[in-house]
């Protein structure tokens, strides 16, 4: 550092250093005699405030000031910036990562509007709200660490004026330095004191070792991050970069500011108040995050931490999890113990055609036509049975009935046409039901006076059928496929158990009679109705009882038609699936019982489930009537709803997937944000391309950054050709100006054995280790499944044991062990990640297991490392990935020497 330096830094570092220090002591000072809120401080608000509701919002107030101040004690700023206005006029910003700042002090919270001033290069302007602009003349981001009682900040400053530089730490540049007063014959000393100088203060910016497992922490993001996060929380955006362009860090800033109310507008702040209070869900609450993998959920999880935003496992999903539940909880296409649900998943289930995975939007449209179409058909079946009756006042509902089925052309306007006509459909199936049940019991009564124990004996036979159901695994009381009996709650054993299913056969058995056709005897109903023999009614009083139910059962399917459009698509997906099977289409022809389901095919169920009660919940009369009866069967598609949807490595999911999850947006906001790279696609289902995702939302907004801050040249550039190896989507990765990007090239080991791989893997990491004076940063070593895991991490250990380097097997993707530990995972589980170092282990193995996706697996692989890539094979390089042989070395001591002999024969 020369003295012209110290003299332009030494100011700049003590006003630093002296803002942190007072604005953490200002915040523990405040935590340590915290100024709460009272009730009474809304005395002056007179009777317009509910109390309860008042004491809430200051409780509110009173936590998020105190959130803001442990979090100012902590990281009391983030960055500094000075602005210039038109007159000329100098201002210095302090910006924090806290929700609130301290005005008196020029600390802003990053996420208010002025925070943009923050991510601006130096020599842009910002425009405020008032109008007003402002020049940006210097710029420093910050990382402070407190230091005995002290604080100190790794910093970066820009300026229009003078060289960006990097200082290490302001303390260390306030000391006086002998280089500056030093006599110029004490040379020794000149020599040591520039030497520490030159550490400390060098130009440029200086990238930062990895030295911990998880998702990189950017304070402040860059200009384009910065605007993408700042967009209106109404939009549906899709965002786009290579690896290590800060995606998932923009998605989880833009969540962290739009779930805090205060930077919302006034005009999203309404309506988040108001769904606050339709959903009974505070608008803090009212977002789900889904990610891939279990492990990067677990990182995403402390990377919301560091942005003060609580992210309960309620919050954060796998799509795997949600699904689930969603399927068996939620809306019971899964079976359960209880009984009920349509299917059992089966993940390894052989159902599906190969080419079904690569036309997922054309499968699903084919089966949401047909369903849509079936339902319209059988309620057409039902009226013209009602018109065709000889009751007079059948054929009159019929009448009436019919004309919404051939006027309406959507299902929301069909449903809210035949909502009007629910009193007169009540009030016919009412009096024909209480006829029929009137003769029912009255067959019963009849038959108990003959046989008292009528009753104890089937409920004994009821006993053994359930036991045998449950011994084979089949809960379902499937009938006859006549289902539409009304919906009551049967008891499950017992006499009222036994009395329910006589009725219910009895009814079975007559609306058969009445239909002249036979009753299927395998089914619950059929065992029961073989067992009562001739103890129900006779011929002719079976055949007239089951034209009344028949009569009953067609009028019924208007009762509550939208229930029985959305809880009935689980079985007209059985009926879909059965015919296509027939046809050839999209399934398999065998391998797979009917109650089974592929996930995928889960997928399909669920998104047609959740668009066709959508399609209905987006108009306003049925979300403010959804207490009606003709509504009500829409509440559990309404509790699904959330403010915001965030999706992380959304390229992983499926088209069917994301729009499950953007059918989960409240339709009030349609707030919809996704991030990905399509080349690190690691699923064969994944999302391939832009417009697939635009088929979940046409209105997406696709925003791309290309500005990658994670890797170094070398291994920058092997990224690039690996992308052309494998035919992936063309990406100008560019790497940030004005940092030092040169790194290691990568290395490469071939044909070699497992102790071969193992003596070459701990011979590369004692070379980084050496590298970097014995503080070896954050390595994973990457296998091809996870019983290479166990193996590769046991005989390692045992190799870098003369090195006190610890080697952890991070079984199905678990984050165990100590940050200094070299970890080794199955690839499956790598993706979000970064690291220092990282070794691939038999890629050209996993181009045999898995010859579509090993590319994608390389490109994933090699660009979750910053500066160190070792690859190793059994064999060859695969012949696919030859082009890239060119940038490997051997080991990083040899290639360190060669390039340090060219260089002294140059010189």
């Amino acid at each position: 550092m020369t003295l012209k330096d110290g003299q332009r830094l030494e100011p700049l570092a003590t006003e630093i250093v002296g803002k942190l220090d007072a604005v953490a002591s200002t915040a523990k000072s405040w935590l340590a005699s915290p100024n709460r809120l009272g009730v009474d401080s809304l005395a002056n608000a007179g009777n317009t405030l509910n109390s309860d509701r008042a004491a809430r919002a200051l409780d509110n107030v009173n936590q998020a000031n105190e959130a803001a101040f442990r979090k100012l004690a902590s990281e009391p700023s983030i960055a500094r910036v000075v602005a210039e206005d038109k007159d000329g006029h100098l201002t210095t910003y302090y910006f924090c990562r806290a929700e609130q700042g301290m005005v008196t002090q020029g600390l802003f919270s990053y996420r208010a509007p002025i925070g943009r001033l923050a991510a601006l290069p130096v020599g842009d302007e910002y425009v405020r709200p008032d109008g007003k602009a402002l020049h940006v003349i210097e710029r420093a981001q910050l990382r402070p660490t407190p230091l005995a009682g002290a604080w100190d900040a790794y910093t970066v400053v820009q300026s229009e004026d003078a060289p960006t530089v990097t200082i290490e730490s302001l303390r260390k540049l306030l000391e006086r330095h002998p280089e500056l007063i030093a006599p110029v014959e004490d040379l020794v000393a000149l020599l040591l004191a520039s030497a520490e100088a030159s550490q400390n203060v060098i130009e440029g910016m200086k990238r930062s070792v990895i030295t911990k497992m998880g998702l990189r922490d950017q304070p402040v993001l860059d200009q384009f991050q910065d605007e993408i996060f700042r967009l209106p929380l109404n939009r549906r955006v899709l965002l786009l970069g290579p690896p290590g362009t800060g995606k998932t860090t923009t998605l989880i800033r833009r969540l962290g500011q739009k779930l805090d109310v205060q930077f919302l507008d006034e005009d999203e702040q309404r309506v988040a108040e108001e769904l606050a209070q339709s959903q009974q869900m505070p608008h803090g609450k009212s977002w789900v995050m889904f990610t891939p993998t279990e492990l990067l959920k677990q990182y995403l999880k402390e990377a919301f931490s560091r942005e003060g935003v609580p992210a309960p496992d309620q919050n954060i999903r796998t799509w795997g999890d949600h699904r689930r539940d969603l399927a068996r909880q939620t809306f019971g296409v899964l079976r359960t113990a209880s009984g009920g649900g349509t299917f059992v998943l089966k993940p390894a289930m052989p159902g599906l055609q190969p080419s079904t995975e690569a036309q997922p939007i054309t499968w699903f449209e084919d089966f949401q036509a047909w369903q849509g179409n079936a339902y319209r058909e059988e309620l057409i079946e039902a009226v013209k049975g009602l018109v065709g009756a000889s009751l007079p006042a059948a054929h009159q509902l019929g009448k009436r009935l019919q004309a919404p089925l051939q006027e309406a052309v959507t299902w929301p306007a069909t449903f809210a046409a035949l909502a009007g006509e629910l009193p007169a459909v009540q009030t016919f199936v009412g009096g024909l039901k209480e006829e029929t049940d009137t003769a029912i019991k009255a067959a019963l009564n009849a038959q108990l006076a003959r046989n008292k124990g009528l009753i104890s004996d089937l409920s004994k036979f009821i006993e053994s059928l359930q036991q045998q159901a449950s011994a084979e695994g089949d809960l379902d009381d499937d009938q006859d496929g006549d289902d539409d009996d009304e919906v009551v709650i049967a008891p499950r054993v017992g006499a009222a158990a036994a009395i329910n299913a006589y009725m219910q056969a009895v009814r079975t058995q007559a609306r058969n009679a009445s239909a002249k056709r036979s009753t299927n005897k395998t089914t619950r109903s059929g065992k029961i109705i073989e067992w009562l023999g001739d103890r129900t009614l006779p011929p002719s009083d079976l055949a007239t009882l089951g034209a009344s139910l028949l009569l009953q059962t067609n009028a019924r399917r208007f009762t509550n038609p939208v229930k029985r459009y959305i809880d009935g698509i689980p079985k007209r997906y059985r009926a879909f699936r059965r015919l296509r099977q027939d046809e050839g289409q999209w399934y398999a022809k065998s391998g797979f019982e009917p109650r089974d389901l592929h996930p995928l095919e889960l997928d399909v169920v669920l998104l047609a489930i959740l668009r066709s009660a959508g399609d209905l919940l987006q108009r306003p009369t049925v979300m403010r009537d959804i207490e009606n009866p003709a509504w009500a069967s829409l509440k559990p598609a309404l509790s699904t709803l959330r403010s915001q949807i965030v999706v992380d490595e959304a390229t992983d999911f499926s088209p069917i997937q994301l729009a499950c999850m953007a059918a989960m947006a409240h339709p009030r906001l349609r707030s919809f944000f996704a991030c990905g790279d399509f080349n690190q696609r690691l699923t064969t289902w994944g999302s391939r391309s832009t417009e697939e995702l635009q088929w979940v939302f046409a209105d997406v907004d696709i925003r791309r950054i290309t500005v990658t801050y994670r890797q170094s040249r070398q291994l920058n550039e092997v990224a690039r050709d690996i992308i052309q190896c494998i035919g992936g989507s063309h990406q100008d990765a560019i790497l940030p100006a004005e940092v030092d990007n040169e790194g290691e090239p990568p290395v490469l080991l071939e044909y070699a054995s497992h102790d071969a791989i193992v003596r070459w893997l701990a011979a590369r990491i004692r070379e980084i280790d050496q590298f970097m004076d014995g503080k070896l940063p954050s390595t994973a070593i990457f296998v091809n499944s996870e019983t290479e895991v166990e193996t590769i991490a046991v005989a390692l250990n045992e190799a870098l044991a003369p090195q006190n380097i610890q080697v952890v097997a991070c079984r199905e993707g678990q984050a165990v062990g100590q940050e200094s530990n070299v970890r080794v995972f199955d690839v499956q589980h790598i993706k979000g990640l970064e690291f220092e170092a990282v070794f691939f282990v038999g890629i050209d193995q996993l181009a045999v297991g898995q010859p579509e996706l090993f590319g994608k697996f390389m490109y994933v692989g090699a660009t979750r490392a910053a500066q160190y890539l070792g690859v190793t094979c059994t064999a060859a390089l695969p012949s696919a990935l030859e082009p890239l042989r060119k940038h490997f070395g051997a080991t990083w001591d040899a290639v360190r020497t060669e390039q340090t002999d060219s260089q002294g024969q140059k010189t």
